[in-house]
């Protein structure tokens, strides 16, 4: 296989597969955070601030899998 055929291919796998771990642990803790307001809405407000942490997190999981992708990318070009 080609060199840059092969650089290629691992730039889509990482960004395909960086931005399904991220986007399933965003679904979950949203899911979860809906869950903790209906019990107890008293606490929606600290609720809501840490979901918004957390997602924050996960979301540079995903920008790493792209800086790792145009990373990739250049070497290719090379």
């Amino acid at each position: 296989m080609d060199p840059k055929a092969a650089a290629f291919l691992a730039m889509g796998i990482a960004v395909g597969l960086g931005a399904l771990g991220p986007g399933l642990g965003m679904g979950n803790a949203v899911a979860a955070s809906v869950e903790a307001t209906v019990r107890q809405p008293e606490m929606a407000g600290k609720v809501q601030t840490l979901m918004l942490i957390g997602l924050a997190f996960m979301e540079a999981l995903a920008l790493y899998a792209l800086v790792i992708a145009f990373i990739l990318f250049s070497v290719a070009g090379k």
